[in-house]
Order: structure tokens, then C-alpha cells, then sequence
């Protein structure tokens, strides 16, 4: 059976004006079989009934089954960055190097894209049988990366939940998550980011995070707290109790990150906590 998304070996059954009707080998497969058309511009040359043809098939703008000779830029189950080309009314349509573009439909969105941005997506079969894309990758991506604990790596940020954290496609292929208590909100969707692997799950899914080992990112978490109450005029009217949303949004670093970079200031004595305040003291 012939399926769109699929790269077949073909016999060329017959050749008509319009190009070669291409069908599967085998006696089963006898005059009543289903047949391919590739466009006469498709043809190798030289090529004659009976020869055989490696082919991708997709459906064209009215439904049909049609071939190509063309190499795409995604295969059916498989991932590509592909080029946003269009936006309409029912989804974006994506350059997957044939003359028939790729739909992604708004459903199938993590994020709203954009014509002319890049955007990772895994292609499938819909209810139809036609070809589509989908930004929901997770269940296309592979959990056999090459990377340990404490490597560093570079990824794409597709999807972001509040429960389990951001997560990633490392390399645009492998399976990764920055966890919830690793991830401070001001990562979103579609950002290209570098990180940390701080653990490799028994499946093979990457842990990341993006801060560094503790005692650098102690003193880095520091190096922003003093750099943001100068900029406040050296105090800020909270203390260490606030709201964690609070000094998420002041100082872009947890609460308990912030506690402890905060700490370690205080024994420094370049930093004072009181009831109302935080604030850079004066001696510094």
C-alpha cells in the first residue's frame, strides 16, 4: 500500500504526457493496482516502463497521491527546522523542500510563529492522510544523546509548562527538560539557549540547568543582587520573606537562589536585611 510521507522504490507501470504512473512490484499488485504519477519533470532521463524509480510521496493541493524525485527536507516521524513561508487563516505553512508546502496548524502551535522564522517541528499523518507538522515534538525526539553530567550543550526551548519546567530539544534531536525547580520564568518558548547537563535519566532524558555548579553561580547570583540595588539606589522596601514572585521579578533569580546569594552577601557585609528593607551597606 502506497502512503503519503513514505520514500518507495517504484516500477514505472506507464508513460502519458503528463509524466510516469509509478506502482509497487509483485503479481499481487497486477493492472488494477494504485498508481503514482511523477510529473514529467521528475523523470530521470532516459528512463522506461518497467524501470524502477526511488520516489517520495505526498499528496498534492487536491488530495491525490503524487511522487517526486526530490529529497525533502523532513521525513514522515522525523524532526527539521523548517522555514515559516506562510501564515494564514488555518495555520502556517512551511518550506519542506518540495513545490508543495507543509501545514502546521495553529492546534499543532506551542507558540505563535512568524513568516520567515525557523521553527523545529516532527511531521505526521493526519486523520486524512495527509502531511502535517507539529511543534509538540516530544514524543519524536531521541532519548540516546551522547552527553554525561556537567556537559555542556546547546538546545532549542519548544514547550514550557508550569509543573515540569521548560522543555528542550538538544541538537534539535535529543530528549531534554530544564526542571520546575530549575527554572526561573525567564525562559520561553523558541529560545536558543546553552546549558548544563545535571543528570541523564535511566530512559536516557537529559536534565539541564541552566545555572552553573553552586559555588560559581553563588557568586555570580551575588554580582546581580548588588548590581540591581545599585540601580534601585542601593535598597529595595521587602526583605527576604517577600513573595517569591516578588523577588523573581526584582532580582530574575528564585527565592531560595536569592536566599542563599543574599546570605553569603550578608556575611561579606556588603549587604544589610532588615524587617522592611534590603539594602547595600554603606561601608561597602
Amino acid at each position: 500500500m502506497i502512503q503519503a510521507g513514505e520514500k518507495r522504490t517504484l516500477l514505472i507501470s506507464r508513460i502519458v504526457s503528463q509524466g510516469a504512473y509509478l506502482k509497487e512490484e509483485g503479481p499481487e499488485n497486477g493492472p488494477e493496482g494504485t498508481e503514482v504519477l511523477l510529473p514529467g519533470k521528475q523523470i530521470p532521463p532516459g528512463a522506461k516502463k518497467g524501470d524502477r524509480v526511488e520516489v517520495f510521496i505526498y499528496r498534492d493541493s487536491k488530495g491525490r497521491l503524487i511522487s517526486t524525485t526530490a529529497e525533502p527536507l523532513i521525513s514522515l516521524h522525523g524532526i527539521a527546522r523548517l522555514k515559516v513561508k506562510e501564515v494564514t487563516d488555518i495555520g502556517a505553512f512551511l518550506d519542506m523542500g518540495l513545490e508543495r508546502d507543509l501545514l502546521l496548524p495553529f492546534a499543532e502551535q506551542t507558540y505563535s510563529v512568524k513568516e520567515d522564522s525557523y521553527v523545529l517541528v516532527a511531521m505526521y499523518r493526519d486523520k486524512s492522510g495527509r502531511l502535517a507538522a507539529t511543534m509538540k515534538v516530544y514524543d519524536y525526539l531521541s532519548k540516546d544523546s551522547p552527553y554525561g553530567k556537567d556537559e555542556e550543550v546547546d538546545g532549542l526551548v519548544y514547550e514550557v509548562s508550569r509543573n515540569f519546567g521548560a522543555f528542550v530539544a538538544v541538537d534539535f534531536k535529543y530528549s531534554a527538560l530544564i526542571p520546575a525547580r530549575e527554572f526561573d520564568g525567564s525562559i520561553r518558548a523558541g529560545d536558543h539557549i546553552r546549558a548544563r547537563v545535571s543528570g541523564v535519566k535511566e530512559d536516557g532524558k537529559l536534565d539541564l540547568s541552566v545555572r552553573k555548579k553552586a559555588y560559581l553561580q553563588l557568586e555570580e547570583d551575588g554580582e546581580e543582587i548588588l548590581r540591581i540595588l545599585e540601580e534601585k539606589g542601593g535598597e529595595v522596601h521587602f526583605n527576604d520573606k517577600a513573595d517569591p514572585e516578588l523577588i523573581r521579578d526584582t532580582f530574575h533569580i528564585s527565592k531560595a537562589a536569592f536566599k542563599r546569594a543574599a546570605g553569603h552577601l550578608m556575611k561579606e557585609g556588603k549587604i544589610m536585611i532588615t524587617e522592611d528593607s534590603i539594602r547595600i551597606e554603606q561601608s561597602r
